[in-house]
């Protein structure tokens, strides 16, 4: 909730927030403690494709409804990256990374970005990703969006060599942070930590951990949305 001067007055505003998980358990786990005013919950779909037009289709309506979001968040459970993010930890982004997305060659992967088109990386506001890490206690780092769930520990050791401040690893991120750059809107992405990144055991996997995790979060997160105006903030802040 925010005060705008308007003819001698405050006005109270309500900033919209969207937020995208990728399935019904992670929104629930979000929307029972992230409710109205100005807040809704998604399930996008899993993967950045769909989660991406999932989002820009909400976007989309909202603006044409008069109401447009002011804020997306991509939210949900992710594999982290030991030591640093250990099961039912709490991530905040403070960049939102495509780590597959380019050529594999065979002096090693190359991004889409050295091959002279797209983009790989968006960075969320960063007084914000301060803010959500002083309220909820999340740390912030990179959050790595990839199609293929990482399986060995050889790849999750080629990851972090590739990008040492990364902290987890989802399916989402990047894809919502598209669609909310398409619409000229900011991301932010928090990821509770519901597994390590590397050799895939299910019996070590900790969801409702880490949906409870998530639930935690967002209930400390929300004032700090409340209060969030991005229009007193200079960009990239």
């Amino acid at each position: 909730m925010v005060l705008q001067a308007g003819k001698g007055r405050l006005i109270t505003s309500v900033v919209r927030v969207l937020v995208a998980t990728a399935v019904p358990a992670e929104r629930d786990a979000v929307a029972q403690v992230l409710g109205p005013p100005g807040t809704e919950v998604i399930a996008a779909g899993v993967g950045p494709a769909l989660a991406a037009a999932t989002t820009a289709t909400a976007l989309t309506r909202a603006a044409l409804e008069g109401a447009p979001y002011a804020l997306v968040v991509s939210a949900g459970i992710a594999g982290g990256f030991a030591p640093d993010a250990p099961v039912g930890s709490l991530v905040v982004a403070d960049e939102i990374t495509a780590a597959d997305l380019g050529a594999q060659t065979p002096d090693g992967f190359v991004p889409v970005t050295e091959l002279g088109f797209g983009t790989v990386t968006h960075r969320p506001p960063e007084a914000l990703v301060r803010e959500v890490a002083a309220a909820t206690g999340a740390r912030p780092g990179a959050v790595l969006t990839v199609s293929t769930v990482t399986g060995t520990a050889g790849r999750a050791a080629r990851l972090r060599e590739r990008h040492p401040t990364a902290l987890a690893e989802a399916m989402e991120g990047f894809g919502v942070a598209e669609a909310a750059a398409a619409h000229g809107v900011p991301v932010l992405e928090i990821r509770a930590v519901s597994n390590p990144v590397g050799p895939r055991d299910r019996a070590a996997w900790r969801i409702g951990e880490a949906l409870a995790a998530l639930t935690e979060g967002f209930g400390k997160l929300a004032p700090v949305l409340e209060s969030w105006n991005p229009h007193d903030r200079p960009h990239g802040q």
